[in-house]
């Protein structure tokens, strides 16, 4: 699964540990999200996407592989 976590963070000037702090998260777990390592829960996908103002599906897509 892609992900713009990385991204958006950047846009909002966070550091890891200031979103980590933010969501109830690790820095690591954050770290781990933004390497594709962590398919984050639904309930932490929704936290991120209300902390950023931005749909689920703008943060994560699925490859095509994970499609069939």
């Amino acid at each position: 699964m892609k992900n713009r976590l990385k991204i958006e963070r950047a846009i909002l000037d966070l550091t890891q540990e200031q979103l980590a702090e933010k969501i109830g998260v690790s820095r690591q777990t954050i770290n781990s999200i933004e390497k594709n390592r962590f398919i984050p829960s639904t309930v932490l996908a929704l936290k991120l996407s209300l902390l950023f103002g931005k749909s689920v599906n703008e943060f994560f897509e699925l490859e095509d592989e994970e499609l069939l």
